[in-house]
């Protein structure tokens, strides 16, 4: 079972996080944070993980630190759960349309943290989130997770769309990366032979 628990307590969030690469989209988010807690579900549905999150954050400042620090949870639970990442396809990519918006993404799983989130949101908040805090999350996600991620806004203009166009392509591009490729199922997918 590639499966992982991470808890991270801080000053300023108390985290606990459980994924199963392997599940079938099965969720448990409350991070204080409706609109957070409705894109993870996305999250969860659309690359078919398990996830569980619980968090307790100084959200009555604002949803910087509990976005932040989540994004960071989630990239150690990958990491963990791909342990040497033997037999995984190792890279991913999806294109995803949402009404007006296209989103692509494409990740690599590849050991080396890099974050080109290229997207123009004209609304500073859908409701109270503050969407700036996109970059935030997926920066913080591939620091830990230790991938390269790419994301890219094709087209849109509503922001709600546009940031869940995001988090359901980015999952369906991390279901790809995740997935064990059978011919190579006990092969580390790179000719270092280790990522």
């Amino acid at each position: 079972m590639r499966v992982a628990e991470i808890v991270r307590k801080t000053k300023e969030t108390d985290i606990q996080l459980t994924l199963n690469l392997d599940g079938a989209g099965e969720s448990e988010i409350k991070t204080g944070c409706a609109f957070l807690d409705h894109m993870l579900t996305l999250f969860a549905r659309h690359g078919k993980f398990n996830l569980t999150v619980s968090c307790q954050g100084d959200t009555d400042v604002d949803f910087h630190h509990t976005t932040e620090d989540v994004g960071i949870c989630l990239g150690q639970a990958f990491k963990q759960a791909l342990g040497e990442k033997k037999g995984i396809v190792r890279y991913g990519d999806a294109i995803v349309p949402m009404d007006e918006t296209l989103i692509l993404s494409a990740v690599d799983f590849s050991g080396r943290s890099y974050l080109v989130c290229s997207l123009d949101i004209k609304s500073p908040k859908v409701g109270d989130f503050d969407t700036e805090l996109v970059d935030e999350f997926w920066m913080a996600f591939a620091a830990n997770a230790g991938c390269t991620l790419h994301v890219r806004q094709l087209s849109g203009s509503n922001a709600h769309h546009i940031i869940e166009g995001v988090f359901k392509s980015v999952a369906r591009s991390c279901r790809a990366a995740v997935s064990i490729d059978e011919k190579f199922a006990g092969d580390v997918p790179s000719t270092k032979g280790v990522l």
